[in-house]
C-alpha cells in the first residue's frame, strides 16, 4: 500500500523541517513549501491526502489555502497550525472544513495521533462510499466452498498470489465464481485493509464507462453537477477487480494501458494527476486470445493483465462438490426465508449429479433458491428444481458447449416468455450477460 502524501506549508525553515522529519520517520512521503502560493501550485500538480498549514504565513494565509484547496479536493484534509494568541482563527478554520488544528509548540505524538486519524478516515470513507453505490450487486455467496482436487488447487494458488501485487487474470464460464476468487485473493493480500472495488465491463454502457472509471470534475459535461469519484480514486488503496474485462471497448483500452504503465489517472475535464495505487484483478468468460485474432482485443493489454492467470472451473469439472454447495446453500435460504425445509431427496439429488449446470454454481445456487420458495414440505424433491434433465437437451455426441447452452438459453427463454429478469435468475447469471449470449448466439424471440 503507499505511503500517504503530506504537504507542509509554513513560512518557517525550521517548523517544516521538525514536521518534516518527524513525519519521514513515520514512513510518509513528505513535501514542503514556504507559502501559500507555493502550495497552490503545488497541488495542481500532485494530489495530497493531508495538508498542514500555518494560519499565519506572508502573502496569502493559511485560511485562504484551506479555502481554495476544498474548492478544488474537498476530501484532502487539511491541518491547521496556529500559535495560542491565534485559536479564534484556528475555530474559523474547523468551522470552514479543517480536519483538526495544532497549537504551537506541539509534540511528534500529538501530530501522529492525528495523522493516524486522518488515515483510517480516509480509508473508512472510501470504502463506505463504494460500499454505499455497490450494494446491489454484491455476491450472494459468503466463501468458497469446494472438497474437490480442482478447488483444493484453486485454494492452493490464491493463496500463493494473494501476496505478491502483481496482476492477475482469472479464467472461466459464467457463475464459476471468479469473483469470489478475486475477492478471496484481496483478502488475504496486503491490501486487505483496504477496499475491493469491482467494475462490471459488460454491464456499464461506454458512453458511461469513462465517467464511472476515472470520476469528474463538476461541470466537465452537461450532466455534470458536482465532483464525482470514480471506481479508480475509489480503490486507493485497495484491489481494483475488473470483471468481463473482455467487454470493454477498444477506446477504453488504450487509457486503461496507460494507468497500469503510468501509475497515473485524471478525472473527466480534471488537470490533477490522480495515483493509481491499487492492485489489479481481472476476470473474463471470453477467449482473450481469440478476441486478440479478431482484433477485438489489445495484445499488449492482455499481456499486461496476464500476469498471473488461472481458469475456475466448470461445475461439472467438480461435480463431487454439488452436494456440499446444495446442502450449503438449502441452509442459507432456509434460515433466510424462515422455511422449515431440511432435507434433499434422493431423487432430487441423483438429478442434480446428472445435470450439467451451464450457469455452473450461480445456477445450482438460484436452483435451490427457488426450491425452498416453492417447496411445500421438509424435503426439497425433483419438481421443485427449476432444471432441465439430460433427455431434456438430447445433444449429438459432435455438439459443443456452446450449441447445448444456447439451447438451454432459448428454452428457459420461451418457457418464461422472454422475461429477461425471470429467465437470467433462473440461469443463474445477470441480465447485461444474458442480453450479450443472446445477442452472441442469435437467438430470436418467436412471432
Amino acid at each position: 500500500m503507499g505511503s500517504t502524501k503530506i504537504l507542509i506549508v509554513d513560512d518557517e525553515l525550521i517548523m517544516r523541517e521538525s514536521l518534516a522529519g518527524w513525519l519521514v520517520r513515520d514512513g510518509h512521503h513528505v513535501e514542503t513549501v514556504a507559502s501559500g502560493e507555493k502550495a497552490l501550485a503545488a497541488i495542481g500538480v500532485t494530489r495530497f491526502d493531508i495538508l498542514l498549514v500555518d494560519i499565519k504565513m506572508e502573502g496569502m494565509n493559511g485560511l485562504e489555502v484551506l479555502r481554495r484547496v476544498k474548492e478544488s479536493d474537498p476530501d484532502t484534509a487539511v491541518v491547521m497550525i496556529t500559535a495560542y494568541g491565534s485559536i479564534s482563527s484556528a475555530i474559523e478554520a474547523m468551522k470552514n472544513g479543517a480536519y483538526d488544528y495544532l497549537l504551537k509548540p506541539f509534540d511528534p505524538n500529538e501530530l501522529g495521533v492525528i495523522i493516524e486519524k486522518i488515515i483510517k478516515h480516509q480509508a473508512q470513507a472510501r470504502e463506505n462510499l463504494f460500499l454505499r453505490e455497490e450494494v446491489k450487486d454484491q455476491s450472494r455467496f459468503e466463501s468458497m466452498i469446494g472438497q474437490s482436487k480442482p478447488m483444493q488447487e484453486i485454494f492452493d494458488l490464491i493463496q500463493d498470489v494473494a501476496p505478491m501485487g502483481s496482476t492477475v487474470l482469472i479464467t472461466g464460464e459464467t457463475g464459476t465464481g471468479k469473483g469470489l476468487a478475486a475477492k478471496a485473493i484481496h483478502s488475504n493480500s496486503p491490501r486487505s485493509g483496504g477496499p475491493f472495488v469491482a467494475v462490471n465491463c459488460g454491464a456499464v454502457p461506454e458512453h458511461l464507462m469513462e465517467s464511472e472509471l476515472f470520476g469528474h470534475q463538476k461541470g466537465a459535461f452537461t450532466d455534470a453537477k458536482e465532483t464525482k469519484k470514480g471506481r479508480l480514486e475509489l480503490a486507493h488503496g485497495g484491489t481494483l477487480f475488473l470483471d468481463e474485462i473482455g467487454e470493454i471497448s477498444m477506446r477504453m483500452q488504450i487509457d486503461l494501458l496507460r494507468i497500469l504503465e503510468d501509475g497515473v489517472f485524471y478525472r473527466v475535464g480534471g488537470t490533477q494527476p490522480m495515483e493509481a495505487d491499487f492492485r489489479v484483478l481481472a476476470a473474463t468468460n471470453l477467449n482473450l486470445q481469440e478476441a486478440i485474432r479478431k482484433g477485438k482485443f489489445r495484445e499488449d493489454l492482455y499481456y499486461r493483465i496476464n500476469v498471473i492467470s488461472f481458469k475456475m472451473p466448470a461445475l461439472r469439472e467438480r461435480k463431487e462438490d454439488i452436494p456440499l454447495l446444495a446442502e450449503h446453500f438449502l441452509y442459507r435460504f432456509s434460515q433466510e426465508t424462515n422455511r422449515a425445509i431440511d432435507k434433499i431427496s434422493r431423487g432430487a439429488m441423483d438429478e442434480m449429479m446428472l445435470y450439467e449446470w451451464p450457469g455452473n454454481v450461480r445456477e445450482l445456487e438460484n436452483a435451490l433458491e427457488r426450491a425452498v420458495v416453492v417447496g411445500k414440505t421438509r424435503e426439497i424433491v425433483l419438481r421443485d428444481l427449476p432444471i432441465f434433465r439430460p433427455h431434456d437437451l438430447q445433444p449429438d455426441i459432435g455438439d459443443s458447449l456452446r450449441e447445448i447452452e444456447k439451447e438451454h438459453i432459448t428454452k428457459v427463454l420461451n418457457n418464461n416468455g422472454w422475461n429477461i429478469t425471470r429467465s437470467s435468475r433462473l440461469l443463474g447469471i445477470d441480465r447485461s450477460t444474458l442480453y450479450n449470449k443472446i445477442r452472441r448466439y442469435h437467438i430470436r424471440r418467436p412471432i
